[in-house]
């Protein structure tokens, strides 16, 4: 597992992730949880509002995100 969702914006659609692995812009994850289950490319990270090109183990970053996800989904590599 790469890492979990923390929280979650819906007026902006950004995710809050908790690394758990090295995350890179264009990487290809899979967010799913119980009613989560899609696959997007990394466009952009954040960290602490500065925008990185990577991010390591134990980061808490934001991500922009194609569809709803929920607190506890599961992220990994696709």
């Amino acid at each position: 597992m790469l890492g979990v969702v923390t929280h979650y914006f819906p007026k902006v659609r950004a995710a809050v992730i908790k690394l758990k692995g090295l995350l890179s812009v264009g990487d290809k994850i899979r967010i799913k949880g119980h009613t989560t289950d899609f696959t997007q490319v990394v466009n952009s990270i954040q960290i602490d509002h500065v925008v990185v090109n990577q991010a390591k183990k134990g980061a808490e970053i934001g991500l922009l995100v194609n569809s709803r996800v929920r607190q506890h989904d599961a992220v990994t590599k696709a």
